[in-house]
């Protein structure tokens, strides 16, 4: 009975964010000028730090991949989510749902671990500048990267291959506007003990972890700043770091608030709110916050207008 229920689903329905017409346009306005906004932003800074040859840095190298990241993040989830409210259809396939379940979760997991990564970074540079070069090698951050990437792609083969044993039966309606994992387990009307045993356990390899990484590096930092007598070598970390500490409060916040709590402590509809900052919002405003706040980022990305410029001349 269990095969057969499994074998009738060929797609879910994504029930969005809302089911009036009216506001189904604005949010596609809307939702389409964050995404080009996002893709604009991320591909400027990575060209920026490619063409400006002082930030050929460890911490410019990590930039560019976690803009890299943000690209590939909202390409897995917005795209098709505009293409719903043009077309008022908001079936998906359950192959592609189950494809944008496995990038939405990789692509996830990597802005967590590269957020960490980019926290040992700052770390190394704030509390063992001497020794900066000889930890962080040319070698060493392509081996960091080369992990981010395809180490965590197991995590979300896992979560995607357990979604394939799970029975559906004809309730196939997602609150939400994407495949999120946590919303199509719900779905299932076979046991989910494992599936929900593995996304908790793995969230807290991949995300509380990396959180308490992070927290644990930065505090060893602000010790680190005390020590620092003048006012300029302060408001020097904050140049440096204040950037990573605003991006990882925002992913963070929103991805521990849907993650990892339970079930009966929070409903669909707060878990799309949360959701939209994460998928949308956060990735849009990352290029704004390490752009705005930092002096070689505003040098770098004044010099290639200027090239551009030059160019077009």
């Amino acid at each position: 009975m269990e095969g057969e229920n499994h074998s009738r689903i060929s797609e879910f329905i994504l029930l969005g964010l809302s089911d009036q017409p009216e506001k189904e346009r604005l949010l596609f306005l809307g939702f389409l000028l964050m995404y080009l906004i996002t893709e604009l932003g991320n591909m400027l800074i990575i060209l920026a730090i490619r063409k400006d040859s002082r930030l050929h840095t460890p911490m410019y190298f990590f930039l560019t991949n976690l803009s890299l990241v943000d690209i590939c993040f909202t390409s897995t989830i917005t795209p098709k989510m505009l293409a719903n409210y043009i077309s008022g259809n908001k079936t998906i396939l359950y192959i592609s749902c189950l494809a944008q379940v496995f990038f939405s979760v990789w692509f996830g997991v990597v802005d967590s671990v590269l957020l960490t990564v980019m926290a040992y970074d700052r770390y190394v540079a704030v509390c063992a500048p001497l020794h900066y070069s000889m930890f962080l090698t040319p070698k060493v951050c392509v081996l960091l990267v080369a992990v981010c990437w395809f180490g965590t792609c197991a995590d979300a083969l896992t979560h995607t291959v357990l979604l394939t044993q799970l029975s559906f039966c004809d309730h196939t309606e997602i609150p939400h506007f994407f495949c999120d994992l946590n919303m199509v387990i719900r779905l299932a009307c076979s046991d989910t003990f494992i599936n929900d045993l593995v996304l908790y356990t793995m969230a807290g390899l991949t995300v509380i972890i990396p959180f308490i990484v992070i927290l644990i590096s930065y505090f060893q930092i602000f010790m680190a700043v005390q020590r620092i007598p003048s006012a300029q070598g302060k408001w020097k970390f904050f140049s440096t770091c204040g950037s990573h500490i605003t991006v990882v409060c925002l992913f963070y916040g929103t991805i521990i608030g849907v993650y990892c709590k339970p079930k009966s402590t929070h409903t669909a509809q707060e878990d799309t709110a949360s959701a939209v900052m994460y998928t949308v919002i956060t990735p849009m405003l990352n290029p704004f916050i390490y752009s705005l706040r930092n002096n070689d980022m505003k040098g770098a990305l004044r010099m290639l207008f200027t090239r551009k410029s030059g160019l077009s001349l």
